[in-house]
């Protein structure tokens, strides 16, 4: 959340978009809002909000540069979208094309397969499309804090434990 709301403060708006591979890889990309098109068939995975802290739930929706929507090609969720999707950010160099690459920090996509319980909800709540969201469709707001200090809080892997 730190770094997007710093890049946030230099480019204005933000967008994001899983990039499913040729030259950037398949890494999350972070553009100013409006420089990435978005298709009518490529699927919102989320909006973060940058107002948003660890453990907090929000009460409405965010707008404008505190919304960072995070879309995927339709093609590319229909291969993950049985998996939960974590944005994290490591150490590193990103790819050319995506805004944190100065930074000295790059985004990475970590995942874990849902639930048969999560996957029969997700099944009663279709995902938005790019169409649907420039229709003015919007997700509904959370009923749960989405924002972890760390990616294991998320996404543990296995093997791992937590020193506390």
């Amino acid at each position: 959340m730190e770094l997007l709301r710093r890049l946030g403060g230099l480019h204005g708006a933000l967008m994001m978009h899983q990039s499913g591979g040729c030259c950037d890889g398949s890494s999350p990309m972070c553009y100013p809002a409006g420089e990435f098109i978005v298709g009518d068939r490529d699927v919102l995975l989320g909006l973060l909000d940058l107002r948003a802290d660890v453990d907090t739930v929000p009460a409405d929706l965010p707008a404008d540069a505190d919304a960072v929507p995070v879309w995927i090609s339709g093609s590319q969720f229909e291969a993950w979208k049985h998996t939960q999707m974590v944005l994290d950010v490591v150490p590193g160099r990103g790819s050319g094309f995506s805004l944190e690459t100065p930074e000295g920090l790059r985004f990475l996509s970590r995942g874990r397969a849902f639930t048969e319980e999560e996957l029969s909800t997700l099944a009663s709540q279709p995902p938005l499309t790019g169409a649907q969201w420039e229709d003015g469709e919007r997700p509904d707001v959370p009923s749960e804090s989405v924002v972890v200090a760390e990616a294991v809080d998320a996404c543990p892997v296995p093997g791992m434990t937590l020193q506390g």
